[in-house]
């Protein structure tokens, strides 16, 4: 059937295992613990058919909401039509990775918290506030001529 629209539909590329990826699942991905509240994303294994999540979930971050024996819940947004609405799933652990996503957030908090500790200990105050990055300073361009030349 031409231009068909089933659930699996056009996912040849998207469920694809990569090159010298294929065979065994390794173990490290069922022995990931996962907690309520922690970052994930979802990234479908082809290999396994069980407990795959659509295709337009593929590649999306979302947020732990339930653990099952071989499943978490996970919460994500989805565009539907003018609104945002909040969807919750059920996806096998085989098709998930925890996410990098606050990473950045989470060394800031970390360095914030030593340069306060060190602010209190010298009696002063800090401020953590992120600031924009100013204008670059001046500078001279030592060793430029400036030739002139007539066009004809």
């Amino acid at each position: 059937m031409s231009g068909g629209h089933g659930q699996r539909s056009c996912t040849r590329d998207l469920f694809f295992r990569p090159f010298r990826r294929k065979g065994y699942i390794p173990l490290s991905t069922y022995l990931r613990t996962y907690g309520i509240g922690d970052y994930v994303d979802i990234k479908v294994n082809g290999a396994v058919h069980k407990g795959m999540p659509h295709k337009f979930y593929h590649g999306r971050t979302g947020v732990v909401w339930n653990i099952r024996k071989h499943a978490i819940g996970v919460e994500t947004n989805k565009q539907v039509n003018t609104r945002i609405v909040k969807k919750r799933i059920h996806v096998r652990i085989e098709h998930v990775l925890p996410s990098r996503c606050c990473e950045d957030f989470i060394e800031r908090v970390k360095k914030n918290d030593l340069l306060k500790a060190e602010a209190k200990a010298k009696g002063e105050k800090i401020s953590t506030k992120r600031q924009p990055e100013g204008p670059r300073l001046e500078f001279i361009v030592e060793g430029a001529t400036l030739g002139y030349s007539h066009s004809l």
